[in-house]
C-alpha cells in the first residue's frame, strides 16, 4: 500500500502532456492513483497515458483548451465517470509571456496569459469543488511560480497571473478549510521544460528581467517539481493548507 495515501485516488493533472505535468501524472500513477491527463496537445496527452498504462497504471486523456467551460466539464466528467470521483486536482497548465513590461504589454498578450494561467484554473477548480465537497474533502495543488513571489522573474502578464494564482490558493484555503479541502501551490524556480519564452529583442522588459537571471541558481528537473506537487497532494501534507512552496534551490531566499 502506498505510504502517501494516494493509492486508488482519482487525480486530474492539467498540462500533463509534457514537463512538470507529465512528471506529476507519472508520479501519481506510480503511487497507485488513477489519472486524468488534460492537455491542449493530443499527442502529448496520449503519450503520457501510454506511459502510465505501459507501467500498469490507469489513465485517460482529455484534450482541449481549459479556459473553455465545455472542456472543463469534460475533464471533471471523465474523472467522475471513469474513475468514480475526483480526489486531487492539479492545476499545472500554464504559458509564459514575452517578458514584456507593462507599457509594452498589448491586450492580446495580457488576455492570453491571464486566461490560461489564472482563468482556466479558476474554472476547473470551481467545477471540481462540488464533487470534492460532496465526498467530504479533496486536495488542490497549483503550479504558481517564482514570479508569484517577486517582480523580477517574468513580464507583467505572467507575474500578475501567478500572483493571482497565489491569491486563489489562499482564498480557497480560508473558505473551505472546514470542509476538508486543502489548497496549496508549488512555486518553481528555473526548470528544464518545453515552455517557451518569445521575448521581443531589445524590449525594455527582457533587458530588466535578464539582469536578475544570475539569481536563479541550479536549473531543476520536472521530476523535482513533481515531487513537491505529490507531497502537497498526499496525506503527508494533511495539515498543510494555503501554502506556497518554493521549489527553487533557494532562489526565493536571495
Amino acid at each position: 500500500m502506498s505510504s502517501t495515501g494516494l493509492e486508488g485516488r482519482s487525480v486530474v493533472v492539467t498540462g500533463a502532456g509534457s514537463g512538470i505535468g507529465r512528471a506529476a501524472a507519472l508520479g501519481f500513477a506510480r503511487e497507485g492513483a488513477k489519472v486524468v491527463v488534460a492537455d491542449l496537445r493530443r499527442d502529448g496527452a496520449e503519450e503520457t497515458v501510454e506511459a502510465i498504462e505501459a507501467d500498469g497504471g490507469a489513465a485517460r486523456a482529455v484534450v482541449g483548451d481549459l479556459s473553455d467551460q465545455g472542456v472543463v466539464d469534460e475533464v471533471v466528467g471523465t474523472a467522475l465517470e471513469t474513475f468514480g470521483g475526483l480526489d486531487v486536482l492539479v492545476n499545472n497548465a500554464g504559458i509564459m509571456d514575452r517578458l514584456s513590461a507593462v507599457g509594452d504589454t498589448d491586450d492580446a498578450e495580457w488576455e492570453r496569459v491571464v486566461r490560461v494561467n489564472l482563468t482556466a484554473p479558476f474554472l476547473l477548480t470551481r467545477a471540481a469543488l462540488p464533487h470534492m465537497l460532496e465526498a467530504g474533502g479533496g486536495a488542490i495543488v497549483f503550479t504558481a511560480s517564482e514570479a508569484s513571489l517577486r517582480g523580477s522573474a517574468a513580464g507583467a502578464a505572467y507575474t500578475a497571473s501567478k500572483h493571482g494564482v497565489v491569491g486563489l490558493v489562499k482564498s480557497l484555503a480560508v473558505m473551505y478549510r472546514d470542509k476538508g479541502i486543502r489548497a496549496n501551490a508549488i512555486a518553481p524556480g528555473g526548470t528544464a521544460t518545453a515552455i517557451q519564452v518569445e521575448a521581443e529583442p531589445g524590449a525594455h522588459g527582457p533587458g530588466v528581467v535578464g539582469a536578475y537571471a544570475g539569481n536563479i541558481g541550479r536549473i531543476s528537473t520536472a521530476e523535482e517539481q513533481a515531487a513537491g506537487i505529490l507531497f502537497l497532494a498526499s496525506d503527508a501534507a494533511s495539515n498543510i493548507n494555503g501554502v506556497v512552496l518554493p521549489v527553487d534551490n533557494g532562489w526565493a531566499a536571495v
